[in-house]
């Protein structure tokens, strides 16, 4: 999609999802929103009703008519500029959910001269006019997307200007310095030095420690916004699909008596106590000579090393104590920095006491029983508390975006080589050129340096209507 951003066209779409509900919002916005709206809202006795006389942020009631007929009943919201949510003159149209009126209504504004609205044009109007800059802009999308209170507490930090502001007051620390290095290079013949060395040699560790914190974050960040990745593995027969099930309170995966059944990774989200996880049910790993089901073992150990959180599931008849600590170990030399959580299954055709007593001193196990759902609320709140609690109640910035992420990436490389340009006494206009880069890698994340194809490519990706 192709954005002309020297664009003053007055913009149409619809902002409630698409199909028919109880009421849909129409938002129009641009220099003649107003002035297209009153040619079309009228009085409950069809008499013009002059919407530009009218107060901003008040609301007001009448009729949508075209050529006469009554389109619909209506509330129009009206927003002056620079008072909106695009700092434009702004109209939110509320009328019936039928799809036909909503249409006709988008029909009847475009026949005065609203064009349909690009994805995400809306907010890309508020970030060229100064209302979000572009961190904020991306958070109003990760928070329409949000389905965990985490996600959507982290969206809402970052939409109130948490992040934003952070990197603001990092970059202009170093733009203070920047300025007096450009001015030694003003001055270069007569070997002046304005930036005391000490002084800057101290902000970039400051600032390389912030940055190295946010940038780590974003691991964190990323299983917020995408859920947090728990494999359920074990051998066949385990009862791994059961679980599932169980968990989802859904018949997702095939459940069957025959070992190997499941051959691919089956996965699915829930959220438990605010926080969204994502499970996924692996082939049963054990040595086979069906090269298909062989691909499902390599899929699971796969899953293993790239989950936060393994549920290593085994059946109360199959594994004795022995034999658990031996599986258990092998998992460990594959799963890296995954929490492993040992789940003893099927509890509910043994004596429970005997199981306790076989394996009590085996660290986090749980028992339950996917089948019945016993204990399974145990299991639920077991994984929110291997979940690092921190995140539940965020105080500290944490970083969602990969753009972001990469950006601060950019500017930690630059700021690296300027702390070692110190070190050894380098020449000033190469010291210059690396704050220059950190200074537009930080600049790329709030807005303060883009290209057009950046815009396209961010507010692309959101939707029609926002």
């Amino acid at each position: 999609m192709k954005y002309n951003l020297l664009n003053k066209d007055t913009i149409v779409a619809l902002a409630t999802p698409h199909g028919t509900g109880a009421i849909a919002l129409i938002r129009i916005s641009g220099p003649k929103a107003i002035e297209i709206v009153e040619r079309v809202f009228f009085t409950k006795d069809q008499k013009s009703y002059t919407l530009n006389e009218k107060s901003s942020h008040t609301i007001h009631y009448g009729f949508i008519m075209a050529g006469g007929v009554v389109v619909d009943e209506v509330l129009v919201s009206l927003f002056k500029n620079p008072n909106s949510y695009t700092g434009e003159d702004s109209i939110e149209i509320s009328c019936h959910g039928s799809q036909f009126i909503q249409q006709q209504i988008i029909q009847v504004l475009s026949k005065q001269g609203a064009r349909p609205a690009n994805p995400g044009e809306f907010t890309l109007r508020a970030f060229l006019n100064k209302k979000l800059d572009l961190s904020q802009s991306e958070a109003v999308n990760d928070l329409i997307f949000s389905n965990s209170s985490v996600s959507h507490q982290v969206a809402m930090q970052q939409m109130r200007g948490g992040f934003s502001n952070k990197i603001k007051l990092l970059r202009e620390k170093l733009i203070d310095f920047a300025s007096l290095i450009e001015l030694e290079l003003d001055f270069s013949e007569e070997d002046v030095e304005f930036a005391d060395r000490t002084e800057l040699k101290n902000l970039v560790g400051s600032i390389q420690n912030i940055l190295d914190k946010l940038i780590e974050s974003f691991e964190l960040g990323n299983v917020i916004k995408n859920g947090i990745p728990v494999a359920i593995v074990g051998k066949p027969n385990a009862g791994k699909s059961t679980l599932l099930n169980a968990l989802l309170d859904d018949e997702k995966a095939i459940v069957s008596e025959i070992p190997g059944t499941t051959r691919d990774v089956i996965e699915d989200e829930m959220t438990i106590e605010g926080v969204l996880f994502r499970f996924i049910d692996t082939a049963g790993i054990r040595d086979t000579s069906d090269v298909i089901e062989q691909i499902g073992v390599n899929k699971a150990l796969d899953a293993m090393r790239n989950s936060a959180i393994i549920i290593y599931l085994f059946d109360a008849h199959e594994l004795s104590r022995q034999d658990l600590v031996v599986e258990l170990e092998k998992i460990k030399g594959i799963a890296g920095t995954s929490q492993i959580l040992p789940v003893c299954n099927k509890i509910d055709t043994e004596n429970f006491e005997e199981l306790q007593k076989e394996f009590k001193d085996i660290s986090n196990l749980l028992f339950i029983s996917a089948k019945t759902h016993l204990y399974l609320d145990d299991l639920k709140a077991k994984l929110v508390a291997l979940f690092d609690n921190r995140t539940v109640n965020i105080t500290e910035t944490v970083v969602t975006n990969a753009r972001h992420a990469d950006a601060l990436r950019k500017a930690s490389a630059s700021l690296y080589r300027v702390a070692e340009g110190l070190g050894k006494n380098i020449q000033t206009d190469l010291l210059a050129q690396d704050i220059r880069h950190a200074l537009e890698a930080l600049g790329e994340i709030t807005g303060e340096v883009h290209s057009d194809t950046l815009l396209e490519n961010i507010f692309g990706k959101f939707c029609i209507g926002k």
